[in-house]
């Protein structure tokens, strides 16, 4: 609506801005000039399409009068931090004539003219970066929540997996020392004693490749087929090839594999039997000797039909003081400064130098001779076990 001259005289329009109008109305922000008593002089057609409220309802009226009181207190801040500076920028909302707000941002500027001060105003309307800001807002909280739910389930698992560790056994003829570490949370390792009288037990030592939840599932799941069989009493070779079928059967695709080691100890007849598929050896230690290495025979479980070898048992005579140590590669693939591997043969000379210390403490100097070696903290998850035949 064009202005009359008689709002120039009632407003105290300045003529020069008559002139400006033309330029202020191509602009694509909102634009108020308002006088050193708040009242609004010029509103652009931006600035009444962004409230709504018409130029009529605009011109001549103290900007007040469409805020709340709490809104212009704020406002009133604003302007005197204007009038100190000369200029003020901040992030509000413009009322709209249904009563909503839209966000903008205000960028103020104060100008002498002919003795009195003008207010120069403009409004951005900024209504999509808030939508945009919310709807982030409002999704990093479903993550969040969803990220608290995943930890809690994993809290939950890791307590689980820890659960399925073997812990610590003593008897007259045999002890047994145990140590489980997963590189996450929970992981792919997993260790389990099986004892039907003080002179049996049969042991496992389990590695599913990868790490994390999926690798967690599988080994869980092959945790409970091992059990099954270990107390069956099942030979080596036929449990070797149900897990091998399971593994290419069952749960094909999923891309993991396992390796394993396995003994039956008889403390009465001092003898044992060990099978390994794909597993670093096993190692039979003894004071003042280098340890015996039990390799072998099956190749990883999961990759072919074929992997079991049937001649994968070994008989091992057994002799007092004699050491049992089953472990998984988190011991052995450890790099020092120097990029070099501790390796089995590394290994083997820690289990030598330990092998005269009492068998709790032997684990826990295998443990500390691969940290020594180790550069930085596991990148792998870490079983070992550890077995006195007394």
């Amino acid at each position: 609506m064009p202005v009359t001259k008689a709002d120039l005289i009632d407003t105290g329009k300045p003529e020069w801005l008559a002139h400006m109008e033309t330029v202020l109305e191509v602009l694509n922000e909102g634009v108020v000039i308002t006088n050193d008593r708040d009242r609004i002089l010029f509103a652009n057609s931006r600035f009444v399409e962004m409230t709504g409220i018409p130029r009529q309802d605009l011109i001549g009226f103290d900007a007040s009068c469409f805020y709340s009181s709490q809104e212009w207190d704020f406002l009133r801040q604003q302007i005197d931090v204007e009038r100190q500076a000369g200029h003020n920028r901040y992030t509000f909302v413009l009322p709209r004539k249904d009563g909503g707000r839209l966000p903008v941002i205000i960028s103020s500027r104060r100008l002498e003219n002919s003795g009195s001060e003008l207010r120069i105003l403009t409004f951005t309307d900024i209504s999509e970066q808030v939508r945009a800001e919310e709807e982030l807002r409002s999704a990093n909280a479903k993550l969040q929540k969803r990220q608290t739910e995943i930890e809690e389930d994993l809290r939950l698992a890791a307590r689980v997996q820890n659960s399925l560790a073997p812990r610590s056994l003593v008897w007259d003829k045999m002890s047994v020392d145990a140590f489980y570490h997963p590189v996450h949370s929970i992981g792919g390792d997993f260790a389990l004693v099986n004892s039907l009288d003080r002179d049996h037990l049969s042991l496992l030592v389990c590695d599913v490749s990868g790490h994390g939840i999926g690798s967690a599932l599988v080994a869980n799941r092959i945790y409970s087929e091992t059990t099954a069989h270990l107390r069956s009493g099942m030979p080596f070779t036929d449990m070797f090839g149900e897990l091998n079928r399971f593994l290419i059967e069952d749960i094909a695709g999923c891309g993991m594999y396992v390796t394993l080691a396995a003994a039956r100890i008889d403390a009465h007849r001092r003898s044992m039997v060990f099978a390994g598929a794909g597993h670093p050896p096993a190692m039979v230690a003894r004071p003042g000797q280098s340890p015996l290495l039990l390799e072998s025979r099956c190749m990883i479980l999961g990759a072919l039909p074929d992997a079991v070898d049937v001649t994968a048992n070994l008989e091992v005579g057994l002799q007092p003081d004699d050491r049992i140590v089953l472990y998984t590669d988190g011991i052995t693939e450890v790099f020092n400064s120097r990029g070099e591997m501790l390796g089995v043969e590394g290994v083997r000379e820690i289990v030598r130098q330990t092998s005269s210390l009492p068998a709790h403490e032997m684990k826990q100097g295998i443990l500390d001779g691969v940290a020594a070696w180790r550069e930085g903290p596991p990148t792998d998850d870490v079983s070992l076990m550890l077995v006195h035949v007394r």
